[in-house]
């Protein structure tokens, strides 16, 4: 049997790729170092874990709608008034498996084959893959210190494009745009009569600067964007796979049919758990922020005395997005080469710029403890230094 086409267009995660080969070489007893996993290694708040027991002892354990409970969407609702200043009904949420099905089920139902995506460079790995699935053309678009310029942005569009994939607090770099910055490329895509899918995952890990939805900076640009936001990063609930996506009515229609026919509803005890997520206290936030602040600045610094390295300091997120292209020769071709040789050599673990479409740079999770952190730059310091030789 063949495959189709659209199969074999799609390419292996190589952040999923790059952890799995990690894990594998902790099997063998080897000492692996990962900065590759993009998690927190905080555990679910103990309430959270109380709802889902209770949903279980109460039987809460058969098919919900489709597109999730109304509480769920109500508290999402709630959730949005409250953090983001945004207005939304139920009829506007669909709860998803995860923040990535959210995304994928939403570009699904809005590209269709030949309709241009402008995606900002450095992006998430995933963005281009569902793009092509959906047989949209993915139109890269050069940042300046990983951020959107606005004549640029201007030039890229076309009468092809259809939508922006906009992603703050970014997945690779860290970057958290302002309101001002916000503004200025929203008023581009209401002239272009653009579609914005807004990525806010990592919305709260944010360091000394504030969260803006751009769904918030004026009354008209709203419904333009869908909002693509989750469980998992905030509350250290990546294996619960909860997502949600807030839109227009007609584009949450169109997804909810799709979801109907792909997955159905999402696991109704997570859901269950996420309604006291995203309802109740979150009192361990500032102190997981705390912590992940105190981490990245260790790293940024310890990379930056690294000769050869550039690590630019992330305003959010958990991640560094580091360039060493200075260390790049004949046998170390490009990211790729050189996060083999780090894993093989070092027994330490990151995931190449390629990945996220800039070959000059690693990705870095400080979103793993901080011995593990010194023990890793350590270990990089000294394969770095046996490259310059």
């Amino acid at each position: 049997m063949k495959l189709s086409k659209r199969a074999l267009n799609i390419q292996p995660s190589l952040t999923l790729s790059i952890t799995a080969k990690a894990k594998e070489m902790k099997k063998q007893g080897l000492d692996v170092v990962s900065f590759g996993a993009g998690e927190p290694d905080f555990d679910t708040m103990f309430h959270i874990k109380e709802a889902a027991k209770k949903a279980i002892d109460d039987g809460f354990t058969k098919y919900t709608a489709s597109s999730g409970i109304i509480e769920l969407k109500e508290a999402i609702c709630a959730k949005f008034r409250r953090d983001n200043w945004l207005d939304y009904e139920a009829k506007n949420i669909i709860v998803s498996t995860g923040a990535k099905q959210s995304l994928f089920n939403m570009i699904m139902v809005t590209i269709d084959p030949g309709d241009e995506v402008i995606i900002p460079i450095p992006y998430w790995v995933s963005y281009e893959e569902m793009v092509k699935v959906a047989e949209g053309k993915c139109v890269f678009l050069k940042t300046n210190n990983f951020k959107i310029n606005p004549a640029d942005l201007e030039k890229a569009i076309t009468p092809k494009t259809k939508m922006l994939i906009f992603n703050s607090p970014s997945n690779p770099t860290g970057v958290v745009y302002d309101e001002k910055e916000l503004k200025q490329i929203a008023s581009i895509c209401m002239k272009h009569n653009i579609c914005i899918l807004s990525d806010e995952v990592y919305e709260k890990l944010i360091y000394g600067k504030k969260h803006v939805s751009i769904a918030s900076v004026n009354e008209k640009i709203k419904k333009y964007v869908i909002v693509v936001n989750g469980v998992s990063k905030s509350y250290a609930m990546t294996g619960w796979r909860i997502g949600y996506a807030a839109a227009e009515e007609e584009i949450v229609k169109a997804a909810i049919r799709l979801q109907d026919h792909s997955t159905s509803n999402p696991c109704s005890i997570a859901q269950k758990a996420a309604l006291a997520a995203i309802s109740g206290p979150e009192d361990h936030m500032p102190k997981m922020v705390y912590e992940y602040k105190k981490r990245r600045d260790f790293m940024v610094d310890r990379l930056n005395r690294i000769e050869g390295i550039v690590a630019p300091r992330p305003d959010g997120a958990f991640y560094v997005f580091a360039n060493v292209s200075k260390f790049y020769s004949s046998e170390v071709k490009g990211s790729i080469d050189f996060c083999k040789k780090l894993l093989e050599d070092a027994y330490v673990a990151v995931v190449p710029g390629i990945a996220f479409g800039d070959d000059k740079f690693v990705r870095l999770s400080f979103a793993t403890g901080m011995d593990h952190i010194k023990r890793g730059l350590e270990r990089m310091d000294k394969f770095c230094e046996k490259l310059r030789k």
